[in-house]
């Protein structure tokens, strides 16, 4: 985990579409990204970062990474759910909370949730403490300017609202399903070929 002035680097002022989801549409077929729902911590004319929620990371446990990292107490006395946040700077680590808990250098971001980048949080939830909910990604999703507005005028995805349950809980493997019913579409129903009038 490092630290990373987030709000120069993507324009935190919330803009747009600071704290909804990206949901992949089918025609997406990015290896990175297909079947993925990002929820979108920072979004201006500069760019957009965000962290994708629905790809688990198997091989590595939220003890196995405290101990890489040198955060104690071990075993943790709570545990949070690992992700991997995204094709870029894979070796970093962001964790997406609740807004009710800050450290210093926390990214807030639209919709009551805040995003941090040290050690500080890895602690307090070894410890029992922290914030309420969270996840750990590892890695992120970036746009340059006008790059995520084009993909979406490609169709490539949908906004939805984010909600705790989407972003927090349930299956990751219905994560993507239940984001689209969240807009009453059922995915049985999307074509993965984009369609011109």
């Amino acid at each position: 985990m490092a630290r990373h002035d987030w709000k120069s680097a993507f324009g935190a002022s919330g803009t747009q579409l600071a704290g909804q989801l990206l949901v992949a549409m089918p025609n997406l077929r990015d290896p990175h990204f297909a079947g993925s729902v990002i929820v979108l911590c920072a979004h201006s004319a500069g760019g957009a970062m965000g962290l994708i929620l629905n790809q688990p990371i198997p091989k590595l446990s939220f003890e196995e990474l405290l101990k890489q990292v040198g955060v104690e107490p071990l075993p943790p006395q709570r545990s949070i759910r690992l992700v991997s946040g995204g094709p870029v700077e894979e070796s970093r680590g962001f964790v997406l909370h609740s807004g009710e808990w800050k450290a210093e250098g926390s990214l807030p971001v639209e919709g009551g949730y805040a995003l941090t980048a040290s050690l500080d949080i890895l602690k307090a939830i070894a410890s029992g403490g922290g914030p309420r909910q969270g996840l750990l990604a590892l890695g992120y999703a970036g746009w340059g300017a006008g790059q995520l507005e084009a993909e979406i005028a490609r169709n490539d995805w949908l906004s939805v609202p984010a909600d705790e349950d989407l972003l927090f809980g349930g299956d990751d493997d219905t994560r993507w399903r239940r984001a689209l019913a969240k807009l009453n579409i059922d995915p049985s129903l999307l074509s993965a070929e984009a369609g011109h009038a």
